[in-house]
């Protein structure tokens, strides 16, 4: 399962591990809830979000936000998703997926009949097929260092364990998709639809935009091709090579596209209308009846990062449910609001700050310098301590407090370095440099703007020279890893389950691996972790792993982020989630009042 990004602020790592090796032994929950089929049908209701929609394609590295990813719960279907409990639930309506071999590891997918895209083709096993072929890096075959070699898809998901496969089966109709693995995978159940198990990418569409028949025409090409291997490239296949440009980048859009191919639905809501960084409106599909039925006819999401704006939009009843940025005052306000609902929790994300390993920032010294200055405690105190009177920095790169794990970890991993602010030792590693640090965040989410502010101050008065890189809501999400700044803001989310997204963020070269951070070490220990089912075990490699990534110089957790939904009594049926999907885990259970 894989880390999004979030522009708004548990269980990292362990915790999702832990709640993930329950599942894969119980086999998870089965059959949706759908508990929303009491509630009175029809109407709607609009929700509010801090980031704004950029693309129809939430698993490649640029689409990876939290915001591309709910729309795509809403729009998109698959063999499960995961419950507020943390939980993997199956959606026998869809298909169904089973372990049939644990030497080799052996896993099969059947879609049943009658599940379809928005444009009446049926979602078949080629489906299948493109999500993990994007997904595995399968046919990569380039070599940064010898600038040899082609990549193909852009995936936001760690390879590792899809990689360790044989080319997957697909039956003769078309209905069952078969992965054999090479090695053990921990992830092996959340593997196909990384993002909440959603089938999100219509293989027909891809394969007619690179001049190829069908989604069948797709698969044997794919099929016909040796696995990518760097030590041999091989030439491009222009081809795949056109399909996967066109999956990288194609499904881009801030507004409706005219081509109504660009945003096939096989869930229960199709997108309607689309206006640029303001809003966006989902109906009801009305063909769905392989998961559960939601009751709201319509959905409309406005994209308003402002919190006191949020609160002023639910209070006017110009919106329904809101999740604004977190804070002491927000929520008093949102309490004294008649008719309205306040959830409050610790969300399975964490806010950071990391630092490039290019630039001025290749240089290790200049990273420590930089760190040093970095005032944890003070943006702790200005953004989260009166939400949270107990909440202080955070001390790993991997755990969180609630974590068993945590406490340790952070005694033995280094970050005791950076309790506090020194800025005579940050003067010492500079040696009289001044280096100019461009710092990247969201310039539309006011904690990030309050933390860039204290940040550039402190480090000010080291000898740094700060550079504001803030970006709008729509854009910073695409700026990461583009190069253009040297250092950035910003949250990682965790869906709940697997150990997938500690290599996604930290292993070298994949691609949400941002400021390229590299340890051939820690990539050991990340291999292990992926092949590693034992919840003990992978707990200690995490240990490992996060002590190298603090000896790194990588940059610094700032906090764990408190989380706040409210809803008026217009609506019911909203519940609270700590992980990435927040209050969409359940949207086809509101319903108007």
């Amino acid at each position: 399962m894989r880390f999004g990004r979030i522009s708004k602020v548990v269980g990292i790592a362990a915790a999702a591990a832990l709640a993930l090796s329950a599942c894969a032994t119980q086999g998870g929950s089965t059959s949706p809830s759908s508990s929303g089929s009491a509630a009175k049908q029809g109407g709607s209701a609009t929700v509010v979000e801090v980031n704004a929609v950029n693309t129809f394609n939430p698993n490649t590295a640029d689409g990876n936000t939290d915001i591309n990813s709910k729309i795509s719960l809403a729009t998109h279907w698959g063999f499960y998703y995961v419950d507020n409990s943390l939980k993997i639930v199956h959606n026998e309506k869809f298909g169904h997926y089973e372990k049939t071999s644990d030497s080799p590891l052996t896993v099969k997918y059947t879609i049943n009949d009658g599940v379809k895209w928005s444009d009446g083709t049926p979602v078949t096993a080629y489906d299948i097929a493109l999500n993990w072929a994007a997904n595995s890096g399968w046919f990569d075959d380039a070599n940064p260092k010898a600038k040899t070699g082609t990549s193909y898809f852009s995936t936001a998901a760690d390879t590792t364990g899809l990689n360790a496969t044989k080319f997957p089966d697909v039956s003769s109709d078309g209905k069952s998709f078969t992965l054999t693995y090479t090695t053990p995978y921990a992830d092996w159940e959340t593997a196909i639809g990384p993002n909440n198990g959603t089938i999100d990418i219509p293989a027909h569409v891809v394969a007619k935009k690179a001049g190829l028949a069908d989604a069948k025409a797709l698969f044997d090409l794919m099929k016909g091709m040796k696995k990518g291997d760097p030590a041999s490239p091989q030439p491009a296949n222009e081809t795949l090579k056109k399909a996967s440009d066109f999956y990288n980048t194609g499904f881009d859009s801030k507004t409706l596209p005219t081509d109504t191919s660009l945003f096939l639905s096989n869930g229960p809501y199709v997108v309607k209308d689309m206006v640029a960084d303001q809003s966006m409106t989902l109906v009801r599909n009305k063909d769905f009846n392989w998961g559960p039925t939601p009751n709201l006819d319509q959905i409309t999401i406005r994209y308003i990062g402002s919190a006191p704006a949020q609160i002023q939009a639910l209070k006017n009843g110009e919106a329904d449910i809101i999740a604004p940025q977190a804070s002491s005052d927000t929520i008093q306000q949102l309490k004294a609001i008649q008719g309205v609902t306040v959830d409050q929790g610790n969300q399975l994300s964490y806010d950071h700050l990391d630092l490039n390993f290019s630039g001025p920032l290749a240089d290790k010294d200049v990273r420590t310098a930089f760190m040093l200055t970095v005032p944890r405690q003070d943006i702790v105190d200005k953004i989260i301590k009166q939400m949270d009177p107990n909440a202080k920095p955070l001390d790993s790169q991997l755990f969180v407090p609630q974590q068993a794990a945590y406490a340790d970890s952070a005694k033995n991993n280094g970050s005791s370095a950076y309790d506090s602010v020194n800025i005579d030792k940050a003067k010492q590693l500079l040696a009289g440099k001044t280096p100019s640090i461009k710092i990247m965040y969201n310039k539309d989410n006011p904690n990030r703007v309050d933390a860039y502010t204290l940040i550039a101050a402190s480090a000010t008065k080291a000898g740094f020279n700060i550079v504001d890189g803030g970006l709008g809501k729509s854009d910073w999400g695409k700026a990461l890893g583009k190069g253009g700044y040297d250092a950035t803001i910003f949250g990682w989310i965790n869906p709940g389950v697997g150990v997938s997204g500690v290599p996604q963020i930290f292993k070298s070269g994949n691609g949400n691996n941002f400021n390229k951070f590299s340890d051939s070490g820690a990539d050991a220990l990340m291999t292990q972790l992926v092949q590693t089912t034992d919840q003990s075990k992978q707990t200690d490699l995490e240990k490992q792993i996060d002590q190298k990534i603090w000896a790194a110089s990588y940059g610094v957790p700032l906090f764990q982020a408190v989380g706040v939904d409210a809803y008026s009594d217009r609506v019911t049926g909203v519940k609270y989630m700590p992980n990435s999907s927040g209050v969409w885990w359940n949207f086809w259970e509101w319903a108007a009042k």
